[in-house]
Formats: C-alpha cells, structure tokens, sequence
C-alpha cells in the first residue's frame, strides 16, 4: 500500500481557518504560533513580563499542538518547552 505525499492544502484548503484533528478543534497558525513563543521565552532579551506571557500562551496552545501530533516526532531541545507538550499529552489522554 502507498500512501501518497500531503501538501498544506490537503490539510487546510484556502479558505479554511481551523480544522477538527484528534477531537481538538486546531486553527491555521497554531504551530508558528507556538513557535513564535519560544522565540521570545528563550530571548535573552525579552522581559520576564514578556517570557510569562509566553509561557502562558504556549501552555495555551499545548493542546493543539498534541493534538496535531508534532510531540510525536519532534523533541524540543528546551526541557521546559518539552515538558510543556508532555504534560498537555498526559492531560488529554
């Protein structure tokens, strides 16, 4: 059995803002998002106002980003942002 390559559009056709994926409703951006906030939790730059924050929008998006199935393929080289989707994982099952 073959199974054929998926391009975006197979996922999300234009038009289309969020999708239902694993009993999650997950919209389009999710994953920049989550990783636009590692950005600034990492940034030595950033404030800890600014790192709280994206701290909290990343345990915000936790879910979708388990549901989606990223954390079964990837390992964040952050220990905090990996134990962020571990325990979204463990929450959901």
């Amino acid at each position: 059995m073959s199974k054929k390559s998926i391009q975006p559009e197979d996922i999300l056709p234009d038009g289309v803002d969020k999708i239902e994926m694993n009993g999650r409703v997950v919209r389009k951006g999710t994953i920049a998002a989550f990783l636009a906030n590692i950005e600034i939790f990492e940034d030595f730059k950033a404030n800890e106002e600014q790192k709280q924050e994206a701290a909290v929008a990343l345990k915000n998006l936790a879910s979708a980003v388990v549901a989606i199935g990223l954390h079964k393929h990837v390992i964040f080289k952050n220990p905090k942002i990996e134990q962020i989707l571990i325990d979204a994982d463990n929450y959901d099952n």
